[in-house]
């Protein structure tokens, strides 16, 4: 175990640093600087080990490890991009619409919420708010957009409702809080910014939101609403988006 810690130190030194020279200068003290009134020699004497504040990475290891990392860090960004949507032939509105929003919502970008309205394998109607960006990193969904599979709302969902057997659940995810005991009906509020989504048909979806119906061949009602989080205060004095 001891040895695993090592390795995952020393690659997290080699990330942490441009160039070579830059982690040497990390391990100069500034009474080194203060005597010797020379960089680099500081500098050669810390990679030879007699002045240090830490470990010291030769230069030839320093290098093989930092294109080891560099190389792993392409080849996870490379796999990142490869999306569930891509390359499948979506014929539906439905599916064409969380294909166009997948990316933003496993980046971050944008957490959206559907609405979906329709019978399960029993023939029983249900309903529910699904968190788009919580369901992607909890499951596949290459099934989904491969036809192979429906979106259904669950228990596990945001929100979920069983018109036969009248069983109702509410959960809060990463993304959301669910403000169920409200006055103005079912609010979600947004974890990173604070907002309030409101998903009543009649009035705003509120702050950075919108609200989009979809005709579908796959489902009785869609919806999706869209929020997109702003990080500064200006940008969020933007207004508000809806339909």
């Amino acid at each position: 175990m001891e040895g695993d810690s090592s390795a995952a130190a020393i690659d997290s030194i080699v990330t942490d640093f441009h160039t070579y020279e830059d982690f040497l200068d990390s391990r100069i003290r500034p009474l080194d600087l203060y005597y010797l009134e020379d960089e680099e020699l500081a500098r050669q004497l810390v990679e030879l080990g007699y002045r240090s504040s830490g470990g010291v990475l030769k230069r030839e290891e320093f290098e093989t490890r930092k294109a080891a990392a560099e190389a792993l860090g392409l080849s996870n960004r490379t796999q990142q991009k490869t999306l569930a949507s891509a390359g499948k032939e979506l014929k539906d509105n439905f599916l064409r619409a969380l294909a166009e929003r997948e990316e933003d919502n496993r980046s971050g970008k944008m957490t959206s919420i559907i609405f979906i309205r329709d019978q399960n394998s029993h023939g029983q109607e249900i309903s529910g708010y699904i968190d788009y960006s919580h369901r992607l990193r909890s499951e596949d969904f290459e099934p989904y957009f491969s036809g192979k599979k429906r979106l259904l709302p669950r228990p596990t969902d945001l929100s979920f409702y069983n018109w036969k057997t009248q069983v109702s659940t509410s959960n809060d995810t990463s993304n959301y809080q669910v403000i169920a005991e409200n006055s103005t009906g079912l609010l979600f509020k947004n974890k990173r910014d604070q907002k309030i989504l409101n998903v009543d048909p009649k009035t705003s979806p509120g702050d950075n939101s919108s609200r989009t119906s979809l005709s579908s061949d796959l489902y009785i009602q869609v919806v999706i609403y869209d929020h997109n989080t702003r990080r500064k205060v200006k940008a969020m004095a933007s207004g508000t988006l809806c339909n």
